[in-house]
């Protein structure tokens, strides 16, 4: 081949770049096709809904996450697999690993995270601290497990749940058969319920060759059992627990790609975890105007095989979900700092629709935005 011809061939984009699947088509695939776009990436997403929001950034297949057509027609189009939540089923995933397509985070990791009972136990082996829990596969168990871990106590189901969904607080023993009912009758966990000071979240990034990054953890707010408010909580006296915690899970899932771990802050000095999400996470959407390189940019770098970016914080930041409706562009970019992301998506009472973040110079500032932000609509 030609000097020339060499050129050429390096110049041609298809050359250049891989191409990146992910499992769903929601906000977070959306965010994650944005930030990798100015890297050069382009992106198809495996999604049933043919509206589905990141449809206006990515090659768009339509399909069952199960459907084998489908998924044959999704990894003939990409080089690599990553997802945007964890209730993939199980059966996909080992599919598309047979194409011998890498997918990112691992197996094993999506394995743990869908399954409470799998989840709390690896805590436990891994040295975290979980509250009290107990399996749950009848109303009887159910009982066994309320005498022998007391109440109150949080019924959840093992597999489907998110945002509130699949829970039952369960305060007196004539609450045990409606909760029961409420999550529907399938296998659970009977959880301990925790008096907690504060909850917070660490995010963190493993490369494929094992690097580990972390950022300032965040602390949250839920409203309804969806997050309602995030805030950066710089020099907070818990991380250096919190990414300890962190590094023993990725270390040991060997994984690869942005995770997320959930903790209560107990007595004010003591974490226990709650969960993990094997993605990008609500609690770290602030990183895309707060942090030298988003959660988002730096799960595309790791799932790539590129460098992965620094996870410095330079301002405070927080983050405002907009659930059920929202406000408009020009009202939130009117408040000082603050950066508005609308998913494209319609209304609907429950639903995550967009979100802002604001960026201030002191937390105190950031506080009273949030509050701004806040007042626009019903959304406090």
């Amino acid at each position: 081949m030609s000097a020339s011809k060499k050129t050429a061939a390096a110049d041609d984009p298809k050359d250049r770049f891989i191409k990146i699947g992910i499992i769903g088509g929601g906000q977070l695939a959306r965010m994650l096709a944005l930030s990798g776009h100015p890297l050069g990436i382009n992106f198809v997403t495996l999604e049933p809904a043919a509206d589905a929001c990141a449809a206006a950034v990515a090659e768009h297949v339509i399909g069952d996450y199960d459907d084998r057509g489908k998924l044959e027609e999704f990894a003939s189009k990409v080089d690599v697999v990553t997802y945007e939540f964890e209730n993939v089923p199980a059966e996909s995933v080992k599919y598309l690993s047979e194409k011998k397509l890498p997918v990112y985070p691992p197996p094993q990791a999506l394995a743990v995270s869908r399954d409470r009972l799998k989840e709390k136990t690896l805590f436990r082996e891994l040295g975290i601290p979980t509250p009290n829990f107990s399996a749950v596969g009848n109303i009887e168990d159910l009982k066994t497990a309320v005498e022998t871990i007391g109440l109150p106590a949080v019924l959840k189901s093992r597999t489907l749940g998110y945002d509130g969904k699949g829970q039952a607080v369960i305060k007196s023993k004539n609450e045990i058969e409606n909760a029961w009912e409420r999550v529907g009758k399938v296998d659970c966990i009977l959880e301990g319920f925790i008096a907690f000071t504060r909850e917070i979240s660490v995010i963190a990034v493993r490369s494929r060759e094992g690097e580990i990054r972390y950022y300032p953890v965040s602390e949250n707010t839920h409203k309804n059992g969806i997050l309602h408010v995030a805030i950066h909580s710089p020099n907070d006296p818990l991380q250096s627990l919190a990414e300890d915690y962190g590094r023993r899970l990725l270390e040991h899932l060997d994984y690869v790609g942005v995770l997320a771990l959930e903790l209560f802050v107990v007595d004010g000095a003591t974490l226990m975890a709650n969960e993990i999400a094997p993605r990008v996470h609500n609690t770290g959407h602030w990183t895309i105007e707060g942090a030298a390189t988003s959660q988002f940019e730096n799960h595309i770098r790791a799932v790539a095989g590129l460098p992965l970016g620094g996870t410095t914080v330079p301002n405070s930041c927080a983050m405002v979900n907009f659930i059920g409706e929202i406000p408009p562009a020009a009202s939130v970019l009117e408040i000082k700092g603050a950066h508005f992301h609308d998913y494209g998506k319609f209304a609907k009472s429950g639903r995550k629709l967009g979100h802002a973040t604001i960026c201030r110079n002191t937390r105190n500032d950031v506080i009273a935005g949030v509050d701004e932000i806040l007042a626009l609509s019903d959304i406090s």
